[in-house]
């Protein structure tokens, strides 16, 4: 098995997210075969195309970010039936200038959590037919939306559901089979 750093992504800024809750659940339960590292996207101005000669510091740092993952997960809520914002913005930075697309032929993955019986199910395809005009190869099986229900999962990252904590294992699992996969078909070399 090969070796992978993995960025994620939190799609909401709320320092106590759930989303963020399960990202710490998910970096203690990944392959030891995955080193993750969450990519902050905070300080980033809203995108414009006046910026694409000379990017901010906080892009810079996002697009170096992403450079340096062989693979990227996000880790999203839904906010009004779609992506938060602030994800999308970081998205449309790491895409441009044109040409310099950080996500095209990087493998993919969405996962998130929500207190509503659907996940973040619509958020989520939304999200894929994004990465898919971003030239991003995606896992798209296993799908993954998580109902959030109280004491799941704890601030530290522990999952209290011995079934959902079997479950995201699996998920990292088979996310890690798919980047190997997706770079049989598309050698790192050529694919950064």
């Amino acid at each position: 098995m090969s070796d992978f750093k993995v960025g994620y992504l939190i799609g909401s800024l709320a320092e106590a997210s759930i989303n963020r809750k399960l990202a710490k659940a998910l970096v203690r339960l990944s392959p030891a075969e995955m080193t993750m590292t969450e990519i902050g996207f905070a300080e980033l101005p809203l995108y414009s195309y006046d910026y694409d000669a000379d990017f901010p510091p906080a892009a810079r740092a996002l697009k170096a970010a992403l450079a340096a993952s062989d693979a990227v997960l996000f880790i999203t809520p839904e906010y009004n039936r779609s992506v938060p914002g602030g994800l999308k913005n970081a998205i449309d930075w790491a895409s441009r200038p044109w040409g310099q697309n950080s996500f095209a032929r990087k493998p993919t993955a969405i996962i998130g959590t929500s207190p509503g019986a659907i996940g973040t199910a619509v958020a989520q395809q939304h999200l894929r037919s994004i990465m898919a005009f971003c030239n991003s190869p995606l896992m798209n099986s296993l799908e993954a939306y998580i109902q959030f229900t109280p004491g799941l999962i704890t601030d530290d990252g522990d999952v209290s559901n011995k079934g959902t904590a079997e479950f995201f294992r699996d998920y990292l699992a088979e996310f890690h089979g798919f980047i190997e996969r997706v770079y049989m078909a598309i050698p790192r070399s050529t694919a950064r």
